[in-house]
């Protein structure tokens, strides 16, 4: 339950902020091919996570892992990522995002889009700077955007179960033990009514922190 409960506080807030700064910036003008970012951007999302697991598993390889060959080069002894109790749930929490921020990309980019363009204008007219616009016309309508990109990714990390089975089996330690993976391992070991148990118990998790998320980000007048 705690390593759930870290992952959900520190993924759901960074796959929320790495969605809106990548759909900001592709909604600003400033970056060309803008169709080619979004699809690069969105393919982790459709692609497998055996695929995925794959990769990163190469890319953190603790002798020919390309991240900790860079850190070589700077004179940093790079750890094994996913053979650490310390770094394992860490390195998941970052695939996790990369994996699923193109999809909160996609859905900002359409609120942002929705956002009418004469709010902008009132604003520069009043003398408000980017910062001052983003803060108090672009994040008060996006809020309905916002509550469901908090929900869905909520619910979703939640029920982490794909990349600590893929890439560590919930271990070493059981540092990446998720409370989904600890759900199946108790169904395979025929504890069958602890499972069902904690399955609601999981359920009545998913509906407190949705509770919440809509107390938070409903849309206000």
């Amino acid at each position: 339950a705690v390593n759930t409960a870290i992952f959900v506080a520190v993924g759901v807030p960074l796959t929320i902020v790495s969605g809106l700064a990548a759909a900001s910036a592709l909604n600003s003008g400033l970056i060309r091919f803008r169709s080619l970012f979004r699809v690069g951007f969105y393919l982790p999302v459709v692609t497998s996570i055996v695929a995925i697991a794959v990769v990163w598993r190469f890319l953190l390889d603790p002798e020919a892992g390309p991240v900790n060959n860079l850190l070589r080069l700077v004179g940093i002894d790079g750890p094994n990522w996913l053979a650490n109790p310390s770094t394992a749930l860490p390195s998941i929490t970052v695939l996790a995002v990369w994996r699923n921020f193109g999809f909160l990309m996609v859905v900002f980019l359409a609120g942002l889009q929705a956002i009418p363009g004469h709010l902008y204008e009132a604003a520069q007219l009043d003398g408000a700077g980017r910062w001052a616009q983003f803060r108090y016309v672009t994040l008060p309508m996006l809020r309905p955007t916002l509550l469901f990109g908090a929900v869905v990714t909520g619910i979703g990390y939640l029920q982490l179960f794909e990349e600590p089975f893929v890439m560590t089996q919930g271990g070493p330690l059981s540092s990446t033990l998720s409370v989904s993976y600890h759900i199946y391992n108790q169904f395979g070991f025929g504890n069958y009514g602890y499972a069902a148990a904690a399955s609601w118990v999981l359920f009545v998790a998913i509906v407190g922190l949705s509770v919440v998320q809509f107390r938070l980000l409903r849309a206000r007048d």
